[in-house]
């Protein structure tokens, strides 16, 4: 069975990293580049030729809009997927209207982005939930899915310290790095680290870094 091959352009390598793991688990699917800039994302379509762009719409440089306006000249045969964290509306319809095959958000579980890559690849339009309520006017809550919910939510039970040392610890930095930039010490850190995955329910890092994936945590600067 041939893979589809997708390339990854999204600047954070941590994001990167955590989409090239889930997408080349998938036994039809395979990425076969990555671009951390909206220059690079245009040299690489035009040498790779992938059959899909998973591309976010702020990286540094080129844009993601900019890049779809490229791509139109150079690969008009390309298909884009934006990745990202914008639900606006705006962007939205900025994207399709320059050709994108689907828009799905960053806080999308993994299947909903799996299914977004295969309904693509059916030649079908794929925009998530979220942003297309807003578009037709409806409640932002997804259908079939409960609005937000803070007292279901364990993030919500953490201190802001404690929300700020996971997030950090996620984007990869290590216990002594967090005490530097909070100007905490280090034992500190590993309290405020302990207590949060406790909260959270987490046992390793890797729990923490794909939950915090999944929200489009990872995400900002």
């Amino acid at each position: 069975m041939a893979k589809t091959r997708i390339l990854l352009a999204d600047d954070h390598a941590i994001l990167r990293a955590g989409l090239r793991l889930l997408l080349n688990a998938q036994p039809d699917l395979e990425v076969v580049g990555e671009a951390d800039n909206g220059v690079k994302v245009l040299s690489l379509a035009e040498t790779l030729r992938p059959d899909l762009i998973l591309l976010d719409l702020t990286m540094p440089g080129l844009g993601g809009l900019d890049v779809m306006r490229a791509l139109k000249q150079v690969l008009p045969e390309s298909r884009v997927l934006i990745l990202t964290m914008h639900d606006d509306e705006s962007y939205l319809r900025q994207a399709l209207a320059l050709g994108a095959a689907g828009y799905v958000l960053k806080k999308a579980v993994d299947s909903e982005l799996l299914n977004a890559i295969r309904a693509v690849e059916r030649g079908e339009t794929y925009v998530h939930s979220a942003v297309m309520d807003k578009l037709l006017g409806a409640d932002d809550a997804p259908p079939g899915r409960a609005a937000h919910d803070p007292a279901a939510d364990p993030w919500e039970a953490l201190s802001k310290r404690e929300a700020d040392v996971l997030r950090m610890v996620a984007l990869g930095h290590t216990n002594a790095e967090i005490a530097e930039r909070l100007a905490i010490s280090v034992k500190t850190v590993e309290t405020y680290r302990a207590r949060g995955m406790e909260k959270l329910g987490f046992s390793t890092r890797a729990q923490l870094v794909r939950d915090a994936l999944e929200r489009g945590m990872l995400d900002e600067d």
